[in-house]
């Protein structure tokens, strides 16, 4: 074997659990923990020894969201309403959507929301645009 693969092997006991599927909410946790530790560390430096290790771990912990915690399927309408409640915003607070008027024929469902409102949501909210896509029913 190579250097290389000798380091590996050698570490490998203590590597190998991070990048395993969790098997439970326990071990997910754990995982995620891990991860955070992780980034603290690495930060945004994509040139960290552990940066790598960081990703994978990312992937693992979001193959398990996938398979265990699917996102609802809801409208981005659902959404925006979601997010007005969670921050405490009125339709009159919407400049990004437009006038009350058309929050409120966009709530109602009299409109449906545009690139540049969705654009707008997702900056003033910080989530991604995808959050406010029409689902594919």
């Amino acid at each position: 074997m190579n250097a290389v693969l000798d380091e590996a092997a050698r570490h490998w006991a203590y590597i190998a659990p991070l990048l395993s599927e969790p098997v439970d909410e326990a071990d997910y946790d754990a995982k995620v923990e891990a991860l955070d530790e992780l980034l603290d560390v690495v930060g945004d430096d994509e040139d960290h020894p552990l940066a790598v290790l960081a990703a994978r771990l990312g992937d693992v912990i979001d193959a398990y969201d996938t398979t265990h915690r699917p996102m609802p399927d809801i409208s981005g309408t659902e959404v925006l309403r979601y997010l007005m409640a969670e921050h405490g915003v009125s339709q009159s607070e919407l400049p990004e959507v437009g006038a009350q008027s058309v929050v409120s024929a966009i709530l109602a469902g009299k409109r449906s929301l545009n690139w540049r409102q969705i654009c707008a949501l997702s900056m003033r909210f910080g989530v991604a645009t995808d959050a406010f896509k029409p689902s594919l029913r």
